[in-house]
């Protein structure tokens, strides 16, 4: 598909920026790699064979009787059972991921009580409850970067359309739906997530939903003045003249303007939304206990001092991906910067 020349000239200049431009490369790499955390770090093998059969315990769940026969039980089975391993040794093999370990699993085998520092088998050591910190920084980073897309998406679908039915039709909805936003922003939004997160069961899609409640206000503003220049531009008053619908000239005349600003603010809303959740898990308020949490990370490295290997871990997955979101939304900005032009 050929580009236009504006999207050659903004793809240019995003080029251009060396910095933001290797830092997309970077994050798409380690967000690929997070997608597929159950291939890196998992208590599961990913492959066996046994007795001439072929097993995927990743995507397959069996239980130890398929291995143990009427030695097992009907229950999942326990892979790092010396047992169990001991009997698919003798008739065949097993491969298993880099770390063998996922972000739950608790490793009963360590040297001293926990936390432990990083070695051989926990390479960035152990939490204070015998979780593997490598495996947790991994699910972590996944689970971070999937909330924070999740919110910045939703979110500036009604930013977007909040603005777009503000600055097009303007008068009194303007007026009214103003006064609203500014009421609902002037509001402590911090002190009502935190009743909220107390009062509802912790969890993912609730999080979301609470964090919803006032981050969608950020990009009204942009849209909303970005319709309010546009719509008296002579291409849309054309197009009223010829009778085109208010519904199609917001879509393909007016919106295609307003996008350029939310897109250059979308990854900083993205580092907002990352950030806001790794606040509430810090506070407990967040996901529930014992998932694969960075502020849950950060708070286990502020209640375990004597074991700085929890909040270095903590503090560098949070600013690396923080960083190169940053430089990104730079790149972004610059590239749909009509001022600028790459060298």
């Amino acid at each position: 598909m050929k580009l236009s020349p504006i999207s050659q000239r903004r793809l240019t200049q995003f080029k251009a920026n060396k910095r933001g431009f290797w830092s997309l490369w970077i994050f798409l790499a380690l967000f690929i790699l997070a997608m597929g955390a159950e291939l890196i770090a998992n208590d599961k093998p990913l492959f066996i064979k046994y007795d001439g059969a072929y097993y995927f315990p990743t995507f397959i769940s069996y239980p130890e009787t398929v291995f143990a026969g009427d030695e097992g039980f009907e229950t999942e089975t326990e892979y790092r059972d010396p047992f169990v391993m001991g009997i698919i040794n003798e008739k065949g093999w097993i491969i298993w991921p880099p770390i063998r370990f996922s972000y739950d699993t608790i490793n009963y085998d360590l040297p001293s009580p926990a936390p432990t520092k990083p070695d051989g088998t926990n390479w960035l050591g152990t939490d204070d409850q015998g979780r593997d910190v490598m495996a947790r920084m991994i699910y972590g980073f996944r689970i971070s970067v999937l909330f924070g897309l999740s919110l910045t998406i939703i979110s500036s679908i009604i930013g977007v359309a909040a603005g777009a039915v503000q600055g097009y039709y303007g008068g009194k909805l303007d007026l009214i739906m103003q006064r609203v936003i500014e009421v609902w922003a002037s509001m402590p939004s911090l002190y009502i997530l935190i009743i909220f997160s107390s009062m509802f069961i912790p969890g993912f899609w609730t999080l979301l939903g609470i964090l919803l409640l006032f981050s969608w206000v950020s990009l009204v503003d942009v849209v909303r003045a970005e319709f309010l220049r546009a719509r008296n531009f002579d291409y849309v008053r054309a197009a009223h003249a010829l009778g085109v619908s208010n519904g199609t000239i917001i879509r393909r005349h007016v919106l295609p303007n307003a996008m350029v600003a939310t897109l250059t603010f979308m990854p900083f809303i993205l580092t907002g939304s990352i950030t806001a959740l790794t606040s509430l898990d810090f506070l407990g308020l967040g996901l529930p206990p014992g998932s694969a949490s960075l502020g849950e990370m950060l708070a286990q490295g502020k209640n375990n001092l004597h074991a700085p290997w929890l909040g270095f871990t903590a503090f560098v997955s949070l600013a690396l991906m923080l960083t190169l979101l940053t430089f990104i939304g730079e790149a972004v900005r610059d590239a749909f910067d009509p001022r600028k032009t790459a060298l």
